[in-house]
């Protein structure tokens, strides 16, 4: 159990330490009525909200009964202070997973509301802008890997830190408590110590400053876990024998709440995001189909092909060659390798078409006949960007839309204004009569487009310069320029970054 000191150099909020008698080595497990008293202590020792992240997964699952378990011992008076559970929706998560967490955040709530406990649980979903398929099939960010994992900040720390910065701005500081273990890596074990001092139960958050971080589980193993579950009933109301099925089913760990790059990417083995492709094989999903779940296929399919644009000798097929910014950057002893630039227009397109195909088959033989794989929203904006930035004067997004799903959405109707796929084409056969990029005036237009109504053009000079300034050569050009050739590609020091798209 412990005991609330003061810090004499700040003297405001109280530091956890472990009375003498039990100072042990870090690796000592607490029994669970120790454990209990702990949280019970630090609850009530102070203002601050928590905040419990929850995956779904056995771990963060752990973490939040045993707080239920041990706040549920106090009178009622002492357990004002709110515990908000919060799941990070990435908005492609496996959809198995999405329903798990969203049925058990429902029954938290109303158990919660039930039985006085003052539990809340939420989700916390990314910015439209920050969305998985705005950005790659808006503006071409390329499938995820280990040298450009721009996924996880846009869907899982900026999401669950803005939530975490509100709670902050309400009450000042907040205790962040995370379902983390020591014994799941070592560098995980190497981060948890490095901003704590021993024997102190809090620690700083490694980017909030004004969050703290407890750990109740850190010293549990696999099976601490597993002998836990099975043996303390859920609080509120879930079977904890349906998360054993799930677990073998897929055979997986979970992936936990992400708030800073300290946390281990999910993929391999572990429950995240059907579209993760940092690793070579989807392990979970593929035994989650094999046990029975056929209607994810289509999901498989989708993810393993993004998965081979990213093979680098068939990146040319699917990159441009010039980055976001316009420019064409080159690497290598003779500087005849591509740092290559965002999806080709075409291949977004492919990929737009390819997951309505998804959706459409998830519909027909999955569980949930209104699935959605991406949202109206998605859809709209990125609608918007290509018309807008891509040059789309055919206005591709509702002509698939409607191939694919034989429907149609209430597209917005100011979005129509502009050039239209007539002009394109005049447009390609005069840049073609005069060797003229097209690209280039493409742009021009589109910009006059963007202008048209305003009173003052105090930035269009500076705008023009910079579609002039752009590389506007074609691939071919460039690839006779510099030497290269197909299939003499390697991203052993290629670096992406987020002008690639």
């Amino acid at each position: 159990m412990g005991v609330v000191v003061q810090d004499d150099r700040k003297a405001a909020k109280p530091v956890f330490i472990l009375k003498p008698a039990e100072e042990t080595d870090d690796s000592q497990k607490k029994p669970i009525p120790v454990l209990l008293d702990e949280i019970r202590t630090i609850y009530a020792a102070d203002e601050r909200p928590w905040v419990i992240g929850y995956s779904g997964g056995k771990d963060s699952t752990t973490a939040v009964q045993l707080v239920w378990y041990a706040l549920a011992k106090l009178p009622v008076e002492q357990r004002q202070k709110p515990v908000y559970v919060i799941a990070s929706d990435t908005l492609v998560e496996t959809p198995v997973i999405v329903d798990y967490i969203d049925t058990t955040l429902a029954k938290i709530n109303q158990a919660a509301e039930r039985t006085g406990m003052p539990f809340k649980g939420e989700k916390v979903r990314p910015k439209l802008e920050d969305t998985f398929w705005f950005n790659m099939i808006g503006k071409g960010y390329p499938a995820p890997y280990r040298r450009f994992r721009w996924c996880t900040d846009r869907l899982k720390i900026q999401p669950a830190n803005h939530f975490i910065e509100e709670r902050v701005n309400v009450h000042g500081e907040v205790i962040l408590v995370l379902g983390v273990r020591r014994s799941e890596s070592t560098t995980r074990a190497q981060v948890m110590s490095l901003h704590r001092k021993p024997g102190e139960a809090l620690s700083r958050h490694t980017v909030l400053r004004s969050a703290w971080v407890y750990t109740p589980i850190e010293h549990f193993s696999t099976d601490d876990i597993w002998s836990y579950l099975l043996a303390a009933p859920s609080p509120w109301g879930n079977n904890n024998r349906d998360l054993v099925t799930m677990y073998r089913n897929a055979q997986a760990g979970e992936c936990p709440l992400v708030v800073d790059t300290t946390t281990p990417s999910c993929g391999g083995g572990r429950f995240g995001c059907w579209t993760c492709t940092v690793v070579e094989r989807d392990k979970s999903m593929e035994a989650m189909i094999d046990s029975g779940q056929d209607w994810m296929e289509p999901l498989l399919d989708l993810r393993n092909w993004l998965a081979a644009t990213q093979e680098p000798s068939r990146k040319h097929e699917f990159r441009e060659v010039r980055r976001r910014d316009g420019k064409i950057r080159t690497w290598g002893e003779d500087s005849n390798k591509i740092i290559w630039g965002p999806y080709k227009l075409e291949i977004r397109k492919e990929i737009l078409r390819r997951l309505l195909q998804a959706e459409q088959d998830v519909r027909r033989n999955g569980p949930d006949p209104s699935a959605r794989l991406i949202s109206e929203d998605e859809l709209h904006a990125i609608r918007h960007l290509w018309r807008t930035y891509e040059g789309d004067w055919e206005d591709a997004v509702p002509q698939i839309y409607r191939e694919l799903t034989n429907t149609d959405l209430d597209w917005i109707p100011e979005d129509m204004a502009g050039s239209t796929g007539l002009d394109s084409r005049i447009l390609e056969n005069v840049c073609g009569e005069h060797d003229v990029p097209s690209g280039v005036l493409r742009e021009l237009v589109d910009l006059e487009h963007d202008l048209q109504g305003l009173s003052r053009r105090s930035s269009v000079y500076e705008r023009i310069d910079r579609i002039l300034a752009k590389d506007w050569r074609s691939a071919e050009e460039v690839f006779a320029s510099i030497g290269w050739r197909a299939g003499d590609e390697s991203d052993a020091v290629e670096e992406d970054s987020s002008d690639a798209a």
